[in-house]
């Protein structure tokens, strides 16, 4: 039986998705990529997951969006989400802040650029 956790990695650069990926499966998880809102939906409404690695700014469907669909549904809100953006938080022109990601409900939320150990440690914090 496997009993590894399962994370889902959402991010529309397929570099850093793999990087981090790449880094979560050295820490002995099972780790899926999205490429964008749309796609990570129907992942999880396909597979069970024990956390979500979320960037906020994306096609189709940000992060912002993702995380509060999640968690406004009964059946997903309870898995664990790491935000991840790259906006600082001196940024006033655009609608995606730190202080609007601290707002949304998700567990965690990192700037970019936060390293693959990073992100790890903090999934690792979450869902150990």
């Amino acid at each position: 039986m496997n009993d590894k956790k399962r994370i889902l990695v959402v991010d529309d650069e397929p570099d850093f998705a793999s990087i981090v990926q790449a880094n979560l499966r050295k820490e002995g998880f099972e780790v899926e990529v999205a490429y964008d809102g749309v796609e990570a939906m129907e992942k999880v409404k396909k597979t069970t997951y024990d956390a979500i690695v979320l960037d906020v700014m994306m096609p189709e469907k940000d992060g912002y969006e993702v995380c509060s669909e999640l968690k406004s549904d009964e059946k997903y809100r309870d898995i664990p989400i790491i935000m991840l953006t790259a906006v600082a938080d001196h940024v006033g022109s655009t609608r995606y802040s730190h202080a609007d990601g601290m707002s949304m409900e998700a567990e965690d939320y990192l700037p970019k650029p936060a390293s693959a150990e990073e992100i790890s440690e903090s999934v690792k914090s979450l869902i150990s």
